[in-house]
């Protein structure tokens, strides 16, 4: 299944408390167990203004429907074309 990184504009992101980012959590989780095995939620990365997030899905449009039925901000969608780590340079 393809791999995506998503990109969400959230200023005050990295202000977030523990609490808020445990009821968007709950809020994804609970729109991804509707769609169903489709669309999977790897992990999410929050700098100070922004969120990239990993997901597995079909396509681009089941992750702007994620979004979409969450109420995430889903301002980039890119699909990951290979990946590399230090390994690479061996």
């Amino acid at each position: 299944m393809p791999k995506f990184v998503i990109e969400r504009n959230i200023p005050g992101a990295g202000q977030l408390t523990t609490g808020d980012l445990k009821a968007v959590s709950q809020r994804s989780c609970a729109v991804l167990n509707r769609m169903g095995p489709g669309i999977q939620w790897i992990q999410s990365y929050v700098t100070d203004d922004r969120l990239y997030c990993i997901y597995l899905a079909p396509d681009e449009a089941a992750i702007r429907r994620h979004a979409a039925e969450g109420g995430f901000p889903c301002d980039k969608v890119s699909q990951v074309r290979t990946i590399i780590d230090p390994s690479t340079a061996e």
